[in-house]
């Protein structure tokens, strides 16, 4: 089951539920789309996985299967980064 985070783990930006503009990983690490598509080049700085859109869970299973409160802030060192995808 998704986590469904509510936030970029990178800027920190609101990601609702609903958010069509949030973006995980294999291991469900979860940025904004501006962070993964632009800032870590669709490569997860975690895992080096890619991104895909996260799906949006249906309205009529929040109650049951509600998203995640829990924020995790980490933002990475993005040059650090980018060094690295370009090695491999």
């Amino acid at each position: 089951m998704l986590e469904i985070r509510p936030t970029c783990e990178h800027c920190n930006t609101n990601l609702a539920a609903d958010s069509k503009g949030a973006m995980i990983c294999t291991f469900e690490c979860t940025y904004c789309k501006d962070c993964a598509t632009n800032t870590f080049k669709n490569v997860c700085p975690n895992c080096g996985g890619n991104f895909t859109e996260r799906p949006i869970r249906p309205l009529y299973l929040m109650d049951k299967y509600p998203a995640s409160t829990i924020v995790i802030h980490k933002p990475k060192d993005v040059e650090a980064h980018l060094k690295r995808i370009r090695k491999d």
